[in-house]
């Protein structure tokens, strides 16, 4: 008989790449997964793995057998959610993320009323990127991401995920009290020609999304400073160090000196938790997504 979780290991070894990512993806020491890959090796009577440089790769049938692996574990969750399913319990264990502006404004309210009305669901939270997040479920790291897109710019989302709608989160800019537009009911993104810009790190879908919308209004961006928490970005707008786009979600306290204003183009991202589609029918993730919906309503 084959130990599903030797299969688990090789199918995460296959999907991760490495031993090293593998282990960080389950959550274990790259030794208990060269332990574990050993073992099974033993047991079929096979080479799965072969040296490759520095690393490892998988021989012909490493490849066929994590390709089994796969469909196992697959069908494995569905049996799962099927069994949670029909008990209509609320248990077990939950890995989750967010982007670190939905990790602050609908985690803390989220996840504590989960824990009074479900003793027996257990949470893992953790804040990740929108497409890392998205990467974690897909591969199984994850059981939920909340993650986002803009009203002109949407999110890629692969084949295999289910997704829920959290809440549409405006966005204003956030300037210094002091500047030549603070005084404004509402402006135009291509005012802001000649203003620095403070945004979040390069490649993030969320600069990537300013970069592509200033340039549509006819501005060139000037980028002065990059952070990834909107409170280190009103922290900067603050101290007369630029401008940024502040996101309704996450962005209270706004420090004292700092002003926003509504754009012209009402801007908005779309929040949202995405899941594996053969997850869909267990109750504790239906219980996640209703818990995030009601927090987000908090939101103001």
């Amino acid at each position: 008989m084959l130990n599903l979780e030797r299969l688990r290991t090789l199918d995460a070894l296959s999907r991760h790449g490495s031993v090293s990512a593998a282990a960080e993806g389950l959550h274990v020491t790259t030794s208990a997964v060269s332990q574990q890959l050993a073992k099974l090796e033993r047991e079929v009577g096979q080479q799965l793995l072969a040296r490759n440089g520095r690393g490892v790769r998988l021989t012909d049938a490493g490849r066929l057998l994590a390709e089994h692996a796969s469909r196992i574990l697959s069908q494995v969750e569905l049996a799962q959610a099927d069994l949670e399913a029909q008990r209509g319990q609320v248990a077990g264990e939950l890995r989750l993320s967010a982007f670190p502006t939905a990790a602050r404004g609908l985690f803390p309210v989220a996840l504590s009323a989960l824990r009074r009305e479900h003793p027996a669901l257990r949470l893992r939270s953790r804040e990740l990127e929108p497409a890392r997040g998205i990467a974690g479920v897909v591969r199984g790291d994850l059981d939920l991401a909340v993650v986002l897109d803009w009203y002109n710019k949407p999110m890629p989302l692969p084949d295999g995920l289910v997704k829920a709608p959290v809440l549409d989160d405006p966005a204003d800019v956030a300037l210094p009290a002091g500047h030549r537009l603070a005084d404004r009911d509402e402006v135009d993104l291509g005012e802001f020609a000649e203003d620095e810009w403070i945004t979040w790190g390069e490649g993030e879908f969320c600069h990537e999304w300013l970069m592509f919308t200033l340039r549509s209004r006819g501005v060139e961006p000037i980028v002065g400073h990059r952070a990834a928490e909107t409170h280190t970005q009103l922290n900067l707008v603050q101290a007369g160090l630029g401008v940024c786009i502040a996101p309704l979600l996450g962005r209270h306290p706004v420090p004292e000196g700092v002003v926003m204003v509504p754009l012209k183009q009402r801007v908005r991202r779309h929040v949202y938790v995405v899941w594996r589609a053969d997850a869909d029918r267990r109750p504790s993730i239906r219980a996640v997504v209703r818990a995030l919906q009601e927090a987000a309503a908090k939101v103001g």
